[in-house]
């Protein structure tokens, strides 16, 4: 479940991500009521088994649900769900189409089982944590959105010391081709090597410093902007 809002006395809007059809609109009848049939199984955050009826609509109608994980940790910590906000927006904006990819939903159970293990961090930002950055590093990669880190995306010389990262060209440059890329630090190079080939469980094992967390969110904001169009809003928040 990626995110709900309210429509009319009872019913809710679901945005759900499935491992067969990929981003999925329903609606579930009834779900406000006190004595719905769904109880508190249709939650962000949930990883559930529904069943969809189609109709001639956009909109799916839930017919049944059955909960396999609730990550009812998540959205009971306020750090933990701040971390969670972020990545549920990434997926939003990423995946915007009725389109299978078993990446990007193995990904996103993945994400959700790791944020269960997040330590509470009061006064931390939500947008640094490792296991957030590594999610989206991945999400951009099944994409096809992967930055190139191997050598510079401009003249391919692999021994100088790369220095920026150009979202228009998808990768790093040296200082000799430089010409206003976002600025990208020997730290930052590594972590984001680190978490692109890292599994999101062990992200926050990383060790990474605080100048290699901003490097990786601001090439993963870049990559936003110039592929997608868009910030992310719990970001920029």
């Amino acid at each position: 479940m990626l995110r709900s809002f309210r429509l009319g006395e009872a019913d809710r809007v679901l945005h759900v991500y499935t491992l067969e059809r990929g981003r999925v609109g329903a609606v579930a009848k009834g779900v406000r009521k006190t004595k719905s049939r769904f109880g508190g199984r249709l939650e962000p955050f949930s990883h559930v088994e529904l069943v969809l009826h189609q109709g001639r609509g956009d909109l799916d109608t839930v017919t049944g649900a059955s909960l396999l994980r609730s990550h009812d940790r998540v959205r009971s910590e306020p750090y933990r769900l701040q971390v969670g906000t972020i990545g549920l927006e990434a997926m939003l904006r990423l995946f915007t189409e009725q389109e299978a990819n078993e990446r990007a939903f193995t990904a996103l159970t993945r994400f959700l089982d790791a944020l269960e293990a997040v330590p509470a961090s009061a006064g931390a930002r939500a947008a640094l944590e490792p296991v957030v950055l590594s999610f989206q590093l991945k999400l951009l990669w099944v994409s096809g959105y992967m930055p190139h880190l191997g050598s510079c995306v401009e003249c391919g010389e692999e021994d100088a010391p790369l220095v920026a990262f150009l979202p228009s060209a998808g990768g790093v440059l040296c200082a000799a081709c430089d010409g206003g890329g976002i600025p990208l630090s020997p730290d930052g190079l590594h972590g984001i090597r680190t978490l692109l080939h890292t599994p999101i469980a062990d992200a926050p094992a990383a060790e990474l410093g605080e100048r290699a967390r901003r490097d990786t969110l601001a090439v993963v904001t870049g990559s936003y902007e110039h592929h997608g169009g868009f910030r992310l809003k719990t970001v920029s928040a």
